[in-house]
C-alpha cells in the first residue's frame, strides 16, 4: 500500500510538472511573437500551476487572514521548498531565490518564466539586486522573499536580513508578513523541513511516502514601510512572525546564535 501511494503521487506530480512546462513554453513562444513582456499573464498562470503543484503534495492547507489588494513585499519564514507552491497559490507572486535554483532541471526554467528574481550569495551585488526588486514592486507586482536567507526546521527563526527589505521602502509599498508552519498530530512535522544536506529527490520521495500533514498559513497585518528603516522593518516582521508561530524568546536566541 505505501508503495502504491508513492507511485500514484509521483505520477500525479509528473503530470502537473509536464503541464506547467507546456504552459511556460507556450507563453514564452507567445512573448516572442508579440515581442512584449507578459508578466501579469505569467504570474496568473504560475499561480494556477502552483496551486496544482501544491495539490499534488501530501498537505492539508489552512489559510488565515486577508489577502492584500495592493502590491506588497511579502516576507515569510522558510521551512522547505514546498513553501513556494503553497504560498504562490494564494496570489500571483514573484519570488526571490538563490541563483543556484536557476540551474535546476525544469524547476529552474519554470521559476525563471514565473518571474523569479535570482540572487547570488556573496556576489557583492546587493545594490543591483535591491534596484531590481524595487523596479519589480513599482511595476505593480507582488514579490515574496524569505529574509532568513535559508530554510530552518520550523522550530525557530533565524535573523531577518534587513537589506532585503529596502525595496519596500524605496518603492513605497507595505510589508506583508506571513507565517507558515507544518504540523503532524499537532507537533512540528519532522518530514517537511528541507534543511542541511537534504537533496531535492531524497526529500521529495520521503515527503511523498509519508502520510499527509497539516499546513497553517497566517497572513498577518501589513506593516507600513513609511518612516521606517530597513532594520526596523526586519525586526518588526521577524517579531510578529515569531509570535504567530508561537516561538518563545529562548528558542529565538538559540537560533540566532546557531
Amino acid at each position: 500500500m505505501p508503495r502504491l501511494r508513492l507511485a500514484l503521487r509521483l505520477f500525479h506530480l509528473a503530470l502537473v510538472i509536464a503541464l506547467g512546462t507546456l504552459l511556460a513554453g507556450i507563453v514564452s513562444l507567445f512573448e516572442r511573437v508579440v515581442r512584449r513582456d507578459l508578466m501579469p499573464l505569467r504570474q496568473r498562470l504560475t499561480r494556477w500551476f502552483l496551486a496544482r503543484l501544491g495539490g499534488a503534495l501530501p498537505f492539508r492547507v489552512r489559510v488565515e487572514g486577508e489577502l492584500p489588494t495592493q502590491p506588497m513585499l511579502w516576507v515569510s519564514n522558510h521551512v522547505s521548498w514546498t513553501d513556494i507552491p503553497l504560498l504562490g497559490a494564494l496570489q500571483p507572486l514573484s519570488f526571490l531565490s538563490k541563483a543556484e535554483v536557476r540551474d535546476w532541471p525544469v524547476a529552474g526554467w519554470l521559476a525563471h518564466k514565473a518571474g523569479t528574481q535570482f540572487i547570488r550569495r556573496g556576489a557583492g551585488d546587493s545594490s543591483q539586486v535591491g534596484q531590481q526588486l524595487t523596479r519589480h514592486l513599482q511595476q505593480g507586482h507582488h514579490l515574496l522573499i524569505f529574509p532568513e536567507g535559508t530554510t530552518t526546521d520550523g522550530l525557530a527563526l533565524r535573523t531577518f536580513h534587513g537589506r532585503l527589505l529596502s525595496s519596500a521602502i524605496d518603492s513605497g509599498v507595505a510589508v506583508q508578513p506571513v507565517a507558515i508552519r507544518y504540523l503532524r498530530d499537532g507537533q512540528p512535522c519532522p518530514v517537511a523541513p528541507f534543511i542541511g544536506d537534504d537533496d531535492m529527490l531524497s526529500h521529495l520521495l520521503r515527503l511523498l511516502s509519508s502520510s499527509a500533514c497539516d499546513v497553517e498559513i497566517r497572513l498577518l497585518a501589513p506593516i507600513p514601510s513609511e518612516s521606517r528603516s530597513r532594520n526596523e522593518l526586519a525586526r518588526h516582521s521577524q517579531a510578529i512572525i515569531a509570535s504567530a508561530l508561537l516561538l518563545n524568546a529562548a528558542e529565538q536566541e538559540q537560533a540566532e546564535a546557531a
